[in-house]
């Protein structure tokens, strides 16, 4: 059946809440985004609204669990959770909401979790990524930022604040991944295995002032990607460039996608000439 404007798709028995803008699955190529590890489907806000609008295709926005409208999940996550969604969920969910062709638009630990799935799964149908903000390993200066919100959640309104938005949530959400970053062991969180074998396009966009990760986060995936690379740096811009740069951000990444796909043709359908 044709996706439903909003609803919920169960995966590995967690209700699974999104958003379809758009054309559907069938009809067109399709925008998946992959929320960061404080984010959810409403807080892209109207950013996949201006996408569908600007590309012409659709574009399908989701929580994962334990996020926003989604069914909860066991607090400590495993250290691997980014891993689990990318190889275990993130198939299921393509195949569940009958993708046939598309990119994937990932923002911090989504682009994390984008960048796992196009270099272990290199499913066919994904035809390039777009990272916002990626992470593919930790830095000092990235771990004592979250350090710093963990205080942030505790002493201020933040709280109260992300509970507009995950409701009975918020604690899974926040701590899911607050104690995973800040575990001992987290240290050795690497994904530089995986960018050799990620052979599709990829644009990275990062904040020159991103709290969360340097510049050598881009400088990593430029040189070890296997795909063709671009990257975009944003002056006066920290960890979410679709909120904080919102007209660049739309830009680089419609052009991108119409570098991919011609808008509104037919799904799989590539520009010519």
């Amino acid at each position: 059946m044709p996706l439903e404007d909003a609803g919920h798709i169960t995966i590995e028995g967690a209700n699974l809440e999104y958003r379809m803008i758009g054309p559907r699955p069938e009809e067109a190529p399709t925008i998946m985004l992959l929320h960061e590890g404080l984010g959810c489907a409403a807080l892209w806000r109207d950013f996949p609204e201006q996408l569908a609008k600007s590309t012409g295709l659709g574009v399908f926005v989701y929580s994962r669990q334990g996020y926003g409208g989604s069914s909860p999940c066991a607090v400590p996550r495993p250290l691997t959770y980014m891993h689990h969604e990318a190889i275990e969920v993130l198939p299921d969910l393509l195949d569940a909401m009958a993708f046939k062709s598309g990119v994937l638009v990932g923002h911090s630990d989504g682009a994390s979790i984008a960048a796992i799935h196009a270099g272990d799964i290199a499913d066919p149908r994904v035809k390039g990524l777009v990272l916002m903000a990626p992470h593919f390993f930790t830095e000092d200066e990235g771990i004592a930022a979250i350090a710093e919100t963990k205080i942030t959640f505790e002493t201020t309104d933040l709280r109260e604040r992300l509970k507009k938005y995950h409701g009975e949530n918020v604690d899974c959400a926040f701590w899911g991944w607050n104690r995973a970053w800040l575990d001992p062991e987290f240290r050795n969180w690497d994904l530089r295995e995986y960018l050799p074998q990620i052979t599709i396009p990829v644009i990275t966009l990062q904040g020159l002032d991103d709290q969360y990760g340097t510049a050598a986060q881009i400088a990593c995936i430029e040189e070890l990607c296997g795909g063709e690379f671009e990257s975009l740096f944003l002056s006066n811009c920290a960890h979410t460039p679709f909120r904080e740069k919102p007209e660049q951000t739309l830009a680089a990444t419609s052009r991108f996608v119409a570098s991919l796909f011609e808008a509104g043709t037919a799904v799989g359908n590539r520009p010519q000439g």
